[in-house]
């Protein structure tokens, strides 16, 4: 659990959840997490353990998911784990084929697996592969998913929620095209459809979010010490939307920095490559 300084209190407040109210809501029901075996998908995992429904844990590393499982077997929720890395469509298809043998189907879907990838254009110019794997992940993983799901979501009034990060909703960084790009296109195409799936009865939640405490973040040294929420508190969050139906999460702090964004674009837009282009020659770069 990562204790939160002043700084981090401020912008991130606790969240309160009626416990009751969610294990009245979630009784019964089937909940698919992908990304579930680090992170807040592991967090989220935990924080339902000890509610009597069925957990569907989705990820890559299957020791790790095995663990997870152990550890909630113990308490109220019922878990079925599928190792699976969501780049591979056949990988996709049979998680499918699991999710279309449930006999009461799917309620809740949580998508949440993704990958981060933070490298300058320049050095990119051989790594087409890293736009087409982070695309994958992000973006068309969860279309494909939600193309054969919504059906069974529309019978069963269930709900889906994105987590996705306050990125798309301003102006882009540097070093960050790929990452950036594929959260914005699923961003983009899940408020697209999300008025069509709302006429349905299905409920559709984007949980934007800033830094998060995860091992995504770790490759990246100057996120270290900068304020980053902890998975255990975006948890609580995805469970209060899954209590509320609301629309969307996104931090108090948002709306004016969304302004400043709009704002002081031109300036951003000025500044920033006179800022690379010092950084360059300070490294003997041309």
């Amino acid at each position: 659990m990562h204790n939160y300084g002043i700084l981090e209190s401020i912008l991130f407040p606790p969240v309160h959840l009626n416990i009751k109210k969610l294990k009245e809501k979630l009784k019964g029901k089937t909940i698919l997490i992908t990304g579930a075996s680090f992170g807040i998908g592991e967090a989220l995992a935990y924080q339902l353990a000890d509610i009597d429904c069925h957990l569907i844990l989705v990820a890559r590393t299957e020791e790790k998911l095995l663990k997870v499982k152990e550890e909630i077997e113990n308490k109220e929720a019922k878990v079925t784990i599928f190792s699976a890395d969501l780049r591979e469509p056949e990988k996709v298809e049979e998680l499918l084929n699991l999710i279309h043998q449930l006999p009461d189907g799917l309620d809740i879907f949580v998508s949440n697996a993704g990958i981060s990838i933070k490298r300058s254009i320049n050095d990119s110019l051989d790594r087409f592969h890293d736009f087409t794997r982070t695309m994958a992940i992000n973006y068309f993983a969860p279309v494909q998913l939600l193309l054969s799901l919504i059906p069974i979501l529309k019978r069963n009034k269930g709900h889906i929620i994105n987590v996705s990060t306050v990125n798309v909703l301003l102006v882009p960084f540097p070093y960050w095209a790929a990452y950036q790009a594929s959260k914005s296109a699923f961003d983009t195409w899940f408020r697209s459809v999300a008025p069509e799936l709302n006429a349905m009865g299905i409920a559709t939640s984007s949980v934007y979010l800033p830094l998060v405490k995860t091992r995504m973040i770790l490759p990246t040294k100057a996120y270290q010490k900068l304020p980053a929420m902890s998975p255990e508190h975006v948890a609580k969050i995805i469970c209060r939307l899954i209590c509320t139906r609301k629309r969307k999460y996104r931090p108090w702090w948002m709306l004016p920095g969304q302004f400043a964004s709009i704002m002081f674009r031109g300036i951003w837009e000025t500044a920033v490559p006179a800022v690379l282009k010092k950084k360059r020659k300070g490294n003997g770069n041309v």
